[in-house]
Formats: structure tokens, C-alpha cells, sequence
């Protein structure tokens, strides 16, 4: 549990927050799963959904920015709306928060498909201009990243950072372009993992400095084995996606210098429903290394087993600028639907829960989508987005995170 996170709570929110933050970094912290072929995920014959556990004073706040289109100050409000309610973005020497001076910050975006399939790239651009406005000043560094797995996607071959038809206002505006703009200031990229996702290495503390894919020796027991990314970056950066910031001189890891935001967009999948915060984490992993087993396993509750075995996010920031209510991943910009909003809280599972119901599910229904039902976080059956939600909540929870799926737990605020 690493004590920069732990206070990021003002007291007078204690008994809501600090459950939440205190569990979110036991473990450490989309590209968008790919278009599988058309048939339903495997139901897991021998399993059923697991009992609730007992059940927890957990309270899991969202907040919601309305009428943004990811530019200006809406960011910003953002986390004015966040302070407000207890939960500090910055780490000072006088206060902890989510973000310290000289953190190293994976943004986890979405990149395997483009026009509005992708993480919109002006929030991106707010959300690294944020960061590095920290109050002591930035030092450290912010690296866009996602594995569009090196297959499917717009282009057949996997995700990238340099889209032609991008999710933004200039719609010429790629996560690279972003990176590049900003790295005139500060320690500031775009990574695409495709590029090593077929590449198995071991992890620095073995002697094994080349970039690639760690994959765990056995299979988890929602079947499918843990994966990240370990690489280094252009600045010279060793990054380990599950065990942090390697010092090659002192030969150790520094965990707690490494944060996740998770950024994804809220979208319909034609295979597992709904994707957005919880399924965001199928683009930290090799499908192509695990034996595609990682896709698969995902209706089994696998995103909560790659969620606790890798790095958990500090902060979920869902796009809902443009959503896909009908059918994707891949969100061509004639399907899109403008919601104008972006969503963020500690909590993916109760975000995702949230955001189901009360934003794709509407939209769904008005767009005609006679599956909108399959969309129900609340659903208990193989073949809805509730079952497999509430499976990797239970890998979650038996993790010791806070998270919920119990509306009565969920706590929302909006700014206008």
C-alpha cells in the first residue's frame, strides 16, 4: 500500500474514500479487445457467479463532466470537482494525491482502432497538460500507451499512436502528434506495445533488458495467465507495467513512482457487451503470448485477474465524449453518438456499472439496438455485460479493492 495514496482523501470524506484508495494500490496498477469472430464467448460450463462476498461499507464516488468535447477547461473542472469532494489529483510536499512531481504516468488509452474508436485525443491532451501543471512542477514523465495486440483493428494488423482519421476536433490530431506537441516541455510519449506484443521476455531483476511481454508461468484460475509490458522508454526509462520503475544502478524497482490513468471509451462490443474501464486492461496484455487465451478468459471474469495481478489504475477516465451504442469496437465516425461527457472515479467496476446503465444503455435504446438488454450491468446471465462485470469484480474484491456493483455504494457528482 503505498503512502502517497493512501491521504489522497481530505478527512472530512475519510469514511467514504480512504477505503477505496487505501486497497486501490495493494496490487500495482483497452486497447479496445479485437473484433473476435462473431460467435459468443464460451459460457463457462463448470463455473457459476460466485457468491456475494460479505458485504462492506464501500462508498464509490464518480464524477461526471458534462457538455465537454475534451478541450478547454473541462478537464480541469474535472478535478476541481474531485478536490472538492475529497479526492486530491496532486501530491505536494504539503498533501498527498493521486499524482506526484516526479511520477512516471502510463495514460492507458485506446488505440487499435480509429475515427472515434480510439481515446479521444484532445482529453488526452488535457490530461497530460493537467499532469504536468502540478503545482511543485512536473519532473517526471507521461507516456500515452496501449497494445492494440498486433491483429484486428482498422487495419487488420493491431493498434497504433499515428492514426490518419482520429478521435478530436482536428481530426488529423493523432495520440503522437499530442505526445510530440507536448514533449517540447516535458518528458512526454506515445508507445504503441504492438510493436514488441509477439516478444516474451523476463522481467529486469532477472538480467533481461530487452522490451517485450512477461507472461505468467501458470494460468489464473479465470483461465487465461497474466501478461504486461515491460520497456524502455525514448527517454530512457525501464518500465515494468507490474513492478515499476527499474533502477538499473541500485538494480531494484521503485513501485510506487509508477501510475496507471486508465482512459478508455465507452463503447458497445459485439462480443462482451459493453467495453470501458474494466475491459480497457485486455490492451495490457498479449493476447498473441497467452494463446489468445486472454480475449477468451475475459467472460470469465479475466479482467479483474489482470487488474490485481498486474498494476491497479489511481484514476479511471472514461470517454464518453463520443460513445458507440450500437456495435463495436470499431466506432466509424458515421455510428458515433455525441454525449459530450467524461467520467472519472477511483472505482472501475462502479464506473462501468454507472455508465452502462445510466449512458450506453439509453443511448442504445434510442438508436434502435434491439440488444440494448445485453448491455444490463446488473445481468446475471452468460451473455450479458453484469455477468462477467460482477466475475472480475469478485477477482477484484478477493484482492482486497473496493470496488461494487451495489448502486446504494455509488456515489455521483456532476459538473455542468
Amino acid at each position: 500500500m503505498t503512502r502517497r495514496l493512501l491521504a489522497a482523501v481530505t478527512l472530512p470524506v475519510a469514511m467514504l474514500a480512504v477505503t477505496m484508495l487505501a486497497v486501490a494500490m495493494l496490487a500495482p496498477a483497452c486497447a479496445r479487445a479485437p473484433e473476435t469472430p462473431k460467435a459468443s464467448p464460451p459460457a463457462p460450463a463448470k463455473q457459476t457467479i460466485p457468491p456475494n462476498q460479505e458485504k462492506t461499507e464501500v462508498t464509490s464516488m464518480i464524477f461526471v463532466k458534462k457538455n465537454t468535447d475534451g478541450t478547454g477547461d473541462g478537464f480541469q473542472k474535472l478535478i476541481n470537482l474531485m478536490e472538492k469532494n475529497g479526492v486530491r489529483f496532486y501530491q505536494t510536499a504539503a498533501r498527498s494525491g493521486l499524482i506526484a512531481k516526479d511520477d512516471v504516468v502510463i495514460l492507458k488509452s485506446n488505440a487499435q482502432w480509429d475515427q472515434r474508436g480510439q481515446t479521444n485525443t484532445d482529453l488526452l491532451k488535457s490530461i497530460i497538460t493537467a499532469i504536468t501543471a502540478h503545482p511543485e512542477g512536473f519532473s517526471g514523465e507521461v507516456l500515452i500507451c496501449d497494445n492494440g495486440q498486433g491483429q484486428f483493428g482498422a487495419r487488420g494488423s493491431g493498434g497504433t499512436m499515428d492514426w490518419d482519421q482520429n478521435n478530436a476536433k482536428d481530426k488529423a490530431q493523432s495520440a503522437r502528434k499530442v505526445a510530440d506537441e507536448l514533449a517540447r516541455a516535458h518528458k512526454v510519449s506515445a508507445v504503441s506495445w504492438d510493436a514488441f506484443t509477439r516478444t516474451a521476455v523476463q522481467e529486469y531483476s532477472s538480467g533481461d533488458m530487452k522490451d517485450g511481454f512477461v507472461v505468467a508461468a501458470q494460468k489464473s484460475v479465470t483461465g487465461a495467465a497474466v501478461s504486461y509490458a515491460k520497456f524502455r522508454s525514448k527517454y530512457g526509462t525501464y518500465i515494468s507495467f507490474k513492478n515499476g520503475v527499474w533502477d538499473d544502478k541500485a538494480k531494484k524497482f521503485d513501485s510506487e513512482r509508477l501510475k496507471v490513468i486508465n482512459v478508455p471509451v465507452l463503447k458497445a462490443h459485439s462480443t462482451y457487451q459493453v467495453t470501458a474501464c474494466v475491459k480497457s486492461y485486455m490492451g495490457t496484455t498479449s493476447d498473441i503470448l497467452t494463446n489468445h487465451d486472454s480475449h477468451t478468459a475475459i467472460g470469465r471474469g479475466f479482467m479483474g485477474t489482470q487488474m490485481t495481478g498486474t498494476r491497479f489504475p489511481v484514476l479511471n477516465v472514461l470517454d464518453a465524449i463520443w460513445i458507440n451504442p450500437v456495435r463495436g469496437p470499431s466506432t466509424p465516425y458515421a455510428s458515433a453518438v455525441e454525449k459530450r461527457m467524461v467520467i472519472a472515479g477511483l472505482d472501475p467496476v462502479a464506473m462501468d456499472y454507472w455508465a452502462a446503465k445510466n449512458v450506453l444503455m439509453p443511448a442504445a435504446k434510442e438508436a434502435g439496438n434491439r440488444n440494448y438488454g445485453v448491455m444490463d450491468p446488473s445481468g446475471k446471465e452468460p451473455g450479458t455485460f453484469g455477468y462477467w462485470l460482477r466475475l472480475s469484480m469478485n477477482e477484484l474484491k478477493a484482492a482486497g479493492h473496493a470496488v461494487t456493483m451495489d448502486e446504494s455504494q455509488i456515489k455521483v457528482f456532476t459538473e455542468d
